[in-house]
């Protein structure tokens, strides 16, 4: 009761406060305003035509190179870009988005996969009385609801704990997160509220006990951001868009205006990354759409031209779901260096993150193990101590590069730009850059607007308020049931599909082959440990994957799980992509380098295989070390000081047990360091030394070894009249 009466003080303090700031009747316009929005809009967008399937990636390509000249070209296909393509094709301008990589290949596969206002910058905004931020989380506000409205196969509200710890901490962190509620108005999501310390526990059972007080709970949204990028990106395609990845973009193309003498962009000369082919594709309006490369494309057109985009990297982790509960996540507000971490339940795993330090532009970017230790450091900070945070249980990692801006038309060039900034050169090249994930829409609207204007294109008002994107038409909440009733799916495949696919699932439900089993009758799984299965191999073609890569990061999340199940997966995945693409045998032998590369050094696979290598240092006991000794002897029975395939297949068989011989020479690779085909004494010994110490967890080679010793050992002390007998 002490607390309720102190938080509804604080509010009334505060609330008069923010009032005299913003004026309350920011809130009261925003609210009557946005009811009707989305359903006016979304009956607008309704009248333009749409196709009932995407065209191929060839028939792309031809329309790329065919048609004279488009209204409108984006190049970049992340979030920005493919919702700019959208946003212009639902207009009714002829458009074209290139793409040089995949789409959704860069940072906006990387994120945190919220879609939130940025509670934060909400917090920045009153404590600096900066309306700048304010207007920012407002429009985050909006577009989340649209974005949760327009996909909601793909995303979902999440409610997530701030755990308090101070007793004054409890009506300031309240009343902020009540502010947050207030400015989304009509569309939040659902009220926060408090909790005692008991009932937080309760909902968060990892979460520390000593001197915590209680915690707030509010609620932000959640989204597959690879799946919904690539959403946007079919939208398009099926409203006419000519949209194509693995088309990169060599140069501008210039004219010179005869009136005034001036060169104008109006178009770009393109090369087919696939096949090699270069081609122009002309257009009145190029977009530049790049994210982080937003200056070499603005250098394409101006050699002189300052730089805008500040890079900062964002590094995130992926551990076991049962480092959090199902439906709840964790917010760390002020950890030891100031900046917010992430705990969230994402695809039945837990995601951390996320860091943020100043990084070259790449399109490679690799997690360090420096920013792996600090989010486990502070993941260890708020789980009890019962929990025990190993470095062997991060299942993959990931950086992405945040491309914060300074608006060239600012007065004051050097300072960053939180929200997102429009730019047209004097040759008329448009580029957005900025903003982030949440406000993509409203990125591209306002992109589309400004080109329209200094170009004098003839289209409407914006059609996307509301526009639902491919798969979200006739999705429901039960769906995942006529999935299984109609095509014998499991039920965890099936809610994989409808969450994944929408009512799209279906078309991926019809090519998926029969197990011979009594159940499930359809939907042989890729790695028995994921919902995914073989069927959407050849689905992802159809939605412009071309690699293995593509397969394993952004049409199944593989490698974003767990990146040793995704290099499990690769062998079947590149058959069957072969398969679909006619690919040699020389080609599937470099899509499978490809793709374990990718895992090595983007995926955070390195640094979990670091952990191993370096811990060099054996620091077991003597007593842990005999025990060892005796355990990898009863594998090197010849006493050579290692073991082979050899080795294990002869001990296995004596327990009757059968692993096919490339399982186990990939679980034998796992701890071979020298990689010379075989695992000696002292190898072994690092790697039961690592387990000790939780720099690695969930080693095959460990357990199949244990398991082994076990069974051997058990027979060993079975009496003659229990076995069975013998003569």
């Amino acid at each position: 009761m002490a607390f309720q009466k102190a938080v509804k003080g604080t509010a009334l303090i505060g609330g008069g406060a923010i009032a005299t700031v913003f004026g309350l009747s920011q809130f009261s316009q925003y609210r009557n305003k946005h009811g009707a929005f989305v359903h006016v809009q979304a009956a607008e967008a309704a009248t333009v035509p749409i196709k009932n399937h995407f065209p191929t990636r060839e028939q792309q390509i031809l329309a790329l190179q065919t048609t004279s000249e488009f209204d409108v070209l984006i190049i970049g296909g992340g979030a920005t870009g493919c919702g700019c393509a959208l946003d212009a094709v639902t207009r009714g301008l002829k458009t074209a988005l290139l793409e040089r990589d995949d789409f959704s290949s860069g940072t906006s596969s990387r994120s945190t996969k919220l879609i939130h206002g940025g509670v934060r910058y909400l917090q920045k905004a009153i404590m600096k009385l900066d309306f700048e931020q304010y207007k920012l989380v407002k429009e985050a506000l909006e577009e989340r609801a649209n974005l949760l409205e327009i996909a909601p196969h793909l995303s979902a509200p999440l409610p997530i704990m701030l755990p308090v710890y101070k007793w004054w901490q409890l009506p300031y962190y309240w009343f902020g997160i009540k502010l947050y509620d207030i400015v989304a108005g009509s569309q939040c999501l659902k009220s926060s509220y408090v909790l005692s310390k008991s009932r937080a526990l309760e909902l968060f059972p990892m979460l520390r006990k000593d001197e915590l007080v209680g915690a707030i709970v509010y609620y932000d949204g959640q989204h597959n951001d690879a799946r919904m990028n690539l959403a946007i990106a079919l939208t398009a395609a099926r409203y006419g868009a000519a949209t194509a990845n693995y088309a990169e973009v060599l140069h501008l193309l210039k004219t010179t205006e005869p009136a005034s003498g001036k060169e104008r962009v109006c178009g770009v000369r393109c090369r087919d990354v696939l096949t090699g082919q270069e081609f122009d594709v002309k257009a009145k309006c190029v977009i530049n759409a790049t994210g982080p490369f937003t200056d070499s494309v603005r250098k394409m057109d101006d050699q002189e031209v300052p730089n805008i985009c500040q890079p900062s990297a964002g590094v995130h982790i992926v551990m076991p779901g049962y480092y959090s509960p199902d439906n709840m996540g964790l917010l760390d507000p002020a950890t030891s260096d100031g900046r917010v971490i992430f705990f969230l339940p994402w695809e039945k795993m837990t995601i951390a993150g996320t860091t943020d330090s100043p990084t070259d532009v790449t399109s490679h970017p690799k997690p360090t193990e420096e920013d792996i230790n600090f989010i486990l450091n502070e993941v260890r900070n708020y789980l009890s101590v019962d929990v025990e945070v190993r470095r062997g249980d991060v299942l993959a990692a990931w950086s992405g590069i945040r491309p914060l801006v300074t608006d060239p038309n600012s007065k004051d060039t050097q300072s960053i730009s939180r929200n997102h900034v429009v730019t047209i050169s004097d040759s008329g090249l448009v580029t957005i850059a900025g903003g982030k994930w949440t406000t993509y829409r409203a990125m591209a609207q306002d992109t589309i607007d400004a080109a329209i204007q200094a170009h004098g294109l003839k289209a409407g008002s914006s059609k996307t308020i509301g526009l639902q994107l491919q798969g979200a038409e006739d999705w429901s909440p039960t769906l995942y049931i006529r999935l299984v009733q109609d095509y014998g799916l499991e039920r965890e495949v099936a809610q994989h599909l409808a969450s994944t696919y929408g009512d799209k699932a279906f078309e991926v439900a019809k090519i998926a082959q029969v197990t011979g089993k009594r159940w499930p009758v359809v939907g042989k799984r890729l790695v028995s440990e994921f919902p995914y299965i073989e069927a959407e191999v050849v689905y992802g073609v159809k939605e412009y994957a071309r690699t293995a890569v593509d397969m394993i990061s952004r049409r199944t999340r593989l490698a974003f799980l767990n990146v040793q199940a995704a290099e499990e997966a690769l062998p079947r995945i590149v058959d069957i992509m072969g398969k679909e693409l006619n690919w040699s045998e020389q080609k599937k032998k470099e899509e499978l380098e490809a793709a374990k590369k990718f895992l090595y050094y983007e995926m955070g696979y390195k640094v979990k295989s670091d952990q191993l290598a370096d811990s060099s240092e054996i620091s077991l006991v003597p007593s842990d070390i005999e025990r060892y000794k005796k355990r990898f002897h009863m594998f090197d029975k010849d006493k050579k000081g290692f073991i082979t395939i050899l080795d294990v297949q002869r001990v296995l068989e004596s327990i009757n047990v059968q692993i096919a011989e490339n399982t186990l020479h990939d679980i034998l690779n796992e701890v071979d360091l020298n990689k010379n085909g075989q695992v000696e004494l002292n190898e072994f010994l690092q790697l039961m030394s690592a387990i000790q110490k939780g720099h690695v967890s969930g080693s095959r080679l460990a357990v199949l070894m244990k398991t082994a010793e076990e069974n051997l050992r058990q027979r060993a002390v079975i009496p003659v009249d229990r076995s069975g007998g013998g003569l």
